[in-house]
């Protein structure tokens, strides 16, 4: 048991503190004259901000001299040094949208992240915000003022003043000495970055399909724009820029699932677009784009379909994974672990280490994973979404059995990986426990198999058939009329045995009475 424990945090505490995140590195590609790199960001010249109040006011002198209006600050441009993970889970749940490098520099060489010199590494670096100046700063966290700013879009009192508040943005950036990044003005005015975020799947399509429901962010200097793909990758962020912009792809899911971590303990990974056009851009990923990119891209589309046809738990009869799933991509490893360590399996479930984080206990869960999601091995876009589907279907099937229940499978598969010196998470058939782990697991494969051929058409692909359990079981029921609409409801916490199993299928439908007899003698 001690054993079992040790690897858990020994895996969680591994993959949190890898300098990349758990996802291993892969070399940066081209994607449409941009770089997608995932080292660290390398700044370069500090630069003057254009939105700061004395320069906007500046501006304002210039463009309209006689006009009589009084720039006052609408946000400030602050950094924050939360010590622990609670101080910056603080700052979360506050709703500000912290970035880990200055915005006030230019960038010789992007990244996805970027740890301050001055910071001890294994301690959370500055984090950077614009927020409002009604903000409430916390008395207990550090924290430094680094400027006062002025975005005329965040001013009510602009839509009725009659000055022309993008030719004073344009002129900050003139008079500041970035009037390099300005596009040519046109009678539109300031452009609204719009675009479409697309991948290509040519087992499904063969014209290139949506990014969906994942956030597109971009920003110049302390100015950010926000949005989200819709099901056809098409985005539109909430603002407009005159200026290029820095793009981002967050994976924070509309749908609730988050993906990954960066260098520190933030909620989801970040892939960096590079600077490009504040009117938006398209691009189509692919098997050959970078690693990581397309990888997230997958995964991300894979947790969108399942939430979709899990929701209202409608003809599928699957109930949807929980709303803030976080999963762990790791590029280096095959399989994966369904832990719901987020959700408070053995933290809340196994007594002796309940007891030691007492009152850290919500926190831990916070940054803590539910699905180590390994993706070695996986070249195709039919492949990585396969693997997908799978952990969702647990997320899903934990959602109906709850923690209990799920940590005598978490316990059970994780003892059987350190009894076969790390090459068996499944056990065998008559292992104390086993029974939990072939529930969780032909309820997986079943599903997994059973949305990949409704995606792909391949009738022939059942998923998890080498192992001593049989999904074979509910494939042979699905196919003689206990779809998954019938099937999926079945796995909730009064079924942890095949037996249990049985009987629950016979009092639900006496009508199958032979099929379901039948399967069982079979498998």
């Amino acid at each position: 048991m001690k054993n079992f424990f040790s690897l858990i945090i020994l895996l969680a505490v591994v993959a949190g503190c890898t300098r990349q995140g758990p996802e291993y590195s892969s070399p940066s590609t081209d994607i449409e004259g941009a770089e997608v790199l995932h080292d660290c960001i390398v700044l370069g010249e500090r630069l003057d901000d254009p939105y700061s109040v004395q320069n906007m006011t500046k501006a304002l002198a210039s463009v309209a001299p006689s006009a009589r209006v009084t720039i006052e600050p609408t946000d400030y441009y602050v950094r924050f040094l939360p010590h622990t993970e609670k101080e910056l889970q603080r700052l979360l749940d506050r709703g500000l949208r912290l970035v880990d490098h200055p915005l006030d520099y230019s960038i010789s060489r992007d990244g996805d992240w970027y740890h301050d010199p001055g910071i001890p590494e294994g301690e959370i670096t500055w984090q950077y915000a614009v927020v409002p100046v009604g903000f409430n700063f916390p008395s207990d966290i550090k924290y430094e003022k680094l400027d006062e700013c002025y975005i005329a879009s965040n001013d009510p009192s602009t839509k009725s003043d009659g000055i022309d508040w993008e030719a004073v943005e344009r002129e900050a950036y003139r008079l500041t000495g970035n009037e390099a990044m300005l596009l040519p003005p046109t009678k539109a005015g300031s452009s609204v970055p719009t675009g479409r975020i697309a991948i290509m799947d040519p087992d499904y399509d063969d014209e290139p399909i949506g990014v969906k429901g994942v956030r597109v962010m971009c920003n110049s200097f302390v100015k950010f724009g926000f949005g989200y793909t819709d099901e056809e990758g098409c985005y539109k962020l909430d603002r407009g820029f005159n200026s290029n912009v820095r793009y981002n792809l967050v994976f924070q899911n509309e749908k609730g699932f988050r993906m990954g971590v960066n260098l520190i303990l933030l909620p989801a990974s970040v892939s960096t677009l590079g600077k490009r056009s504040p009117e938006g851009f398209d691009i189509v990923i692919d098997r050959n784009s970078d690693r990581k990119l397309f990888t997230r891209c997958v995964v991300n589309n894979a947790g969108y379909d399942y939430c979709t046809e899990a929701v209202g738990q409608g003809a599928s009869g699957l109930p949807a994974p929980p709303a803030n799933l976080r999963l762990w991509l790791f590029q280096g490893m095959n399989g994966g672990l369904c832990p719901m360590m987020q959700q408070g399996v053995i933290i809340d479930t196994y007594g002796p280490i309940s007891n030691f984080l007492r009152i850290y206990a919500p926190l831990v869960k916070l940054f803590m994973p539910d699905v180590f999601l390994g993706l070695s091995g996986a070249d195709d876009y039919k492949s990585v979404y396969a693997r997908a589907l799978h952990v969702f279907a647990h997320g899903s099937h934990y959602s109906r059995v709850g923690k209990e229940w799920w940590h005598k499978y978490v316990e059970y598969s994780l003892t059987s990986y350190i009894s076969s010196s790390f090459s068996n998470i499944y056990g065998s058939r008559d292992a104390d426990g086993s029974a939990y782990c072939e529930m969780a697991e032909i309820f997986a494969y079943y599903v997994q198999s059973a949305l990949y051929r409704r995606r792909y058409g391949d009738t022939s692909v059942l998923f998890g058939t080498g192992w001593w359990f049989s999904p074979q079981l509910l494939m042979y029921l699905d196919e003689r009329g206990l779809g998954l609409g019938k099937l999926a409801p079945m796995f909730t916490a009064d079924v942890s045995s095949t037996s249990l199993l049985k009987e629950k299928l016979l009092s639900y439908y006496p009508e199958y009475k032979s099929v379901i007899i039948e399967a069982f003698a079979r498998y």
